[in-house]
């Protein structure tokens, strides 16, 4: 009989951005494979049956209790060797189904970033930290992707064994910046002059990836300058009325979801990227390996890429005014540009998915020799 795996996650989008890979990998290998997400109204590539769970953003909604019961019976029944974790509120709920259980799957919790760290407030940190307690005793293996959740999950003791992973992988063969009709073809198409200092940021809209540093930045900069604010989110709204009333809505772009990206690299002077936190950020390593120059802010996740002065540069997080200055350092300084976006090139090399699929997959495939009995 074919060994079963559960893939968990908080939503659809996120198993097809990031695990695909990982779903044929299994498959391959002759196991049966599932996924569990919200918004899965669809057949998920590699994924021999989709489990619709009504995950909702807030920690207390009543949907994620319904959630987790639902995963509870769907895991009772099947009787998987392997459930996979991921995004912090599905990590959550799912291992909370398999507490109390005697016999239960090995569950490895991968950690795309935790929502808190030294920096946070005592109160929302105690609660974090108490749910990642709280699950701790049905979970095998956490893999983390920063130093910084890595020390969190070591000091604190949440899974069996802690392991440090350099992210998931990133198909770099989808990237194709180094087109120079692109840059010209979609300046035209977005209404951007040729001339203009494009800055390029993608990621959901949202509190915690914080682009009112960027829009409020731009308020230092020449009016050369443009940003484009590429995602969806709760924030969107936001942003567009935040632009208005600072009088440079001419100069910050919101195109919603793009689907290709490496066209917006190859339009791009600069990456400027705000986040409160990250695991280790997709957006960053495709743009290191596109050769664009980044500036981000000093957190976990872009800590672990960049090397201030060498692979990019950093501002500490918030700081509307030191982000700006060193946008208008790469202006001034074009050959520091250039070598910023080399030096991130070669370092973006180590985080393919040829290299680190095959390092990860390995690392779930371990847990399952010896299956785990609490």
């Amino acid at each position: 009989m074919a060994s079963k795996v559960l893939f968990c996650a908080s939503t659809y989008s996120h198993i097809c951005n990031f695990h695909l890979p990982y779903l044929k990998m299994f498959r391959d290998a002759g196991w049966q494979t599932h996924v569990a997400c919200a918004g899965a109204e669809t057949d998920i590539p590699w994924a021999d049956a989709v489990i619709h769970l009504p995950f909702r953003k807030a920690m207390t909604a009543p949907g994620n209790l319904w959630a987790a019961a639902k995963l509870r019976r769907q895991i009772r029944a099947e009787r998987y060797d392997l459930v996979i974790t991921h995004t912090s509120l599905a990590a959550f709920f799912t291992r909370l189904a398999m507490l109390g259980w005697k016999r239960r799957p090995v569950v490895v919790n991968m950690v795309h970033g935790y929502l808190f760290d030294d920096r946070t407030g005592p109160a929302k940190r105690r609660l974090l930290l108490a749910a990642e307690r709280l699950t701790a005793p049905v979970t095998d293996l956490v893999l983390t992707m920063n130093r910084q959740d890595y020390e969190i999950a070591r000091r604190y003791r949440l899974a069996d064994r802690v392991e440090e992973i350099p992210g998931v992988g990133v198909d770099f063969e989808k990237m194709c910046a180094d087109k120079a009709r692109d840059r010209d073809s979609l300046r035209r198409d977005a209404g951007i002059a040729q001339d203009a200092f494009v800055l390029f940021y993608a990621a959901e809209l949202s509190k915690r990836k914080s682009q009112q540093v960027l829009i409020r930045a731009m308020a230092h900069l020449p009016e050369c300058v443009v940003l484009v604010l590429a995602g969806e989110g709760a924030m969107g709204e936001y942003y567009r009325g935040l632009a208005r009333r600072m009088g440079i809505h001419h100069r910050v772009i919101l195109p919603g979801h793009v689907s290709d990206v490496g066209r917006w690299y190859a339009a791009a002077d600069a990456v400027a990227a705000s986040s409160r936190s990250e695991g280790l950020p997709f957006n960053i390593m495709e743009a290191m390996h596109c050769g664009v120059p980044v500036v981000a802010s000093e957190v976990k996740g872009h800590t672990d890429l960049i090397c201030h002065g060498e692979t990019g540069l950093l501002y500490p997080y918030g700081d509307c005014t030191a982000c700006a200055q060193a946008v208008q350092r790469l202006m001034d300084d074009p050959e520091l540009a250039r070598k910023l976006g080399a030096n991130a090139r070669e370092r973006a090399a180590e985080y393919g998915i040829d290299s680190v699929g095959k390092l990860v997959f390995h690392k779930y495939i371990s847990c399952v020799k010896q299956p785990a009995e609490v």
